[in-house]
């Protein structure tokens, strides 16, 4: 397959291609929540413009890139140009391969990744934000939209985001700026400590043991093949489970994501993972990186 061919082929599904316009109106959505459009948001757009460069001359980016190009070229994304965008993202995209829960889904992401891209949140975004989830209330039970919510009711609650808040919704936030560009993120870059994440999906510098407990694998790697993984567990007195379930104590996310799911770095496993949290089963969901660095400490 030529290089040109195969750079195209991410974009070409129904699914892939509903995905990508969905990101991109959810940004656009996420970035003027506040009414104000800053630079470090506009360098997100740039990022998925970046992203999208090599098949600018094909349909329908042919007709996306150029307007948003021109759009962010000064630097600036006034609102007309913001509804323009918009405007054409939902002229192109469709639900006839989606339906509406994974459409709305997709643009909650990118949504909250808008709103953390400058790496700061607030009260003004919040309230555009619960705004929104007031306006798509279909998505309730699903992940994250309970999480968003219950975060967001709970730091307007005082009408202000103090300091503590501040990080705890830009950690979580952050995680979803990973829906550009198919790869499961690192780690937010707004935050960087040792406490624990609040509500969000990847434990930070969790404890890892081997021997006696289960791992499941999930998403693709550029270091293992997923036998290797297995393997490497049990070489280290764990077990491999094929699937999540209430016996699972880590649910490894694998470094370079999957581009056949809808959500980014989210899918099924994750779900049903994060569906057990809230059970209150102890699932860990735990990045690849951080894996790696498990293996390393007992090696």
């Amino acid at each position: 397959m030529e290089s040109d061919v195969r750079e195209y082929f991410r974009f070409t599904g129904k699914g892939r291609l509903e995905k990508s316009i969905n990101s991109l109106l959810g940004l656009l959505e996420g970035i003027a929540m506040d009414g104000v459009v800053t630079a470090g948001e506009v360098a997100m757009l740039r990022m998925w413009l970046a992203d999208h460069q090599d098949v600018a001359n094909r349909h329908p980016f042919s007709e996306l890139v150029p307007a948003l190009t021109a759009a962010v070229s000064d630097g600036v994304l006034e609102a007309d140009e913001r509804e323009d965008l918009a405007w054409l993202c939902k002229r192109l995209k469709s639900t006839e391969f989606f339906d509406m829960v994974t459409a709305d889904l997709q643009r909650l992401h990118a949504v909250v990744g808008g709103i953390a891209a400058d790496g700061v949140i607030t009260t003004e975004e919040l309230r555009g934000l619960s705004d929104w989830l007031s306006e798509h209330e279909h998505l309730r039970t699903c992940w994250p939209y309970d999480e968003i919510a219950t975060l967001t009711t709970k730091v307007l609650g005082d009408g202000r985001v103090d300091e503590a808040e501040q990080r705890m919704l830009l950690e979580f936030f952050t995680e979803f700026l990973a829906v550009l560009d198919e790869r499961t993120i690192v780690r937010p870059v707004a935050f960087d400590g040792p406490e624990q994440r609040i509500g969000a999906l990847c434990a930070v510098a969790p404890e890892v043991n081997f021997p006696e407990r289960t791992f499941c694998f999930t998403g693709a790697s550029s270091k293992y093949k997923r036998a290797e993984f297995e393997e490497l567990v049990q070489r280290l007195g764990g077990a491999a489970l094929p699937g999540v379930s209430a016996k699972l104590h880590y649910l490894v996310i694998g470094a370079e994501g999957n581009p056949c799911w809808a959500f980014a770095c989210y899918g099924r496993k994750v779900e049903k993972a994060v569906t057990l949290r809230r059970k209150g089963v102890r699932v860990v969901i735990l990045h690849e990186n951080d894996f790696h660095d498990a293996v390393l400490d007992v090696a």
